[in-house]
């Protein structure tokens, strides 16, 4: 399976491509999709919306898992990160691939077992799991390794969990 694992932003969308065979990972692609604060808004969604579908389309992506939003204190930075999910999401509908959203805490958790682990474990575990040399920056690319994984690992568990079903039935 191939899983596109998304940290979405305005200003930096993180992104890691991995495949899941047989429980091993495997690196396929990770970087950014920047956009310059210079641009009006609409440019800046649209150069996100086209880098998410280039991306997609040029890997073969079975499922993608992007972090919820974490609302902190500044309510006009929320504002656009959301519209930038909002195209990312758009994008993977109008790809037709089903898109499944974690938590901060659920990533964490999903990588680390610990909902409340620091970056820094996280990024070690990150990197341990994909076979990295070093921890990939900026932070946004690791995160969204981390969510490619932490979806691994609960569609994994999710699957297992209705075939012990079925045995039942």
């Amino acid at each position: 399976m191939i899983i596109l694992g998304i940290d979405p932003g305005i200003a930096i969308v993180g992104y890691g491509i991995i495949e899941y065979k047989n429980n091993k990972f495997k690196v396929i692609d990770y970087g950014q999709i920047n956009t310059d604060p210079k641009l009006s808004t609409l440019e800046r969604l649209e150069i996100i919306y086209k880098g998410i579908d280039i991306l997609i389309k040029n890997y073969n992506v079975n499922e993608i898992g992007v972090e919820e939003l974490f609302f902190n204190k500044n309510v006009k930075t929320a504002i656009t990160v959301a519209q930038a999910r909002g195209v990312i999401l758009l994008s993977c509908q109008h790809n037709k691939i089903p898109v499944y959203e974690y938590t901060p805490l659920q990533v964490k958790q999903g990588v680390v077992g610990y909902g409340r682990a620091e970056k820094s474990q996280v990024q070690q575990m990150v990197t341990s799991f994909l076979g990295l040399k070093k921890v990939p920056k900026p932070d946004d690319v690791a995160d969204a390794l981390a969510v490619a994984i932490c979806h691994a690992h609960s569609n994994k568990l999710e699957k297992t969990l209705k075939n012990i079903g079925r045995e039942y039935v």
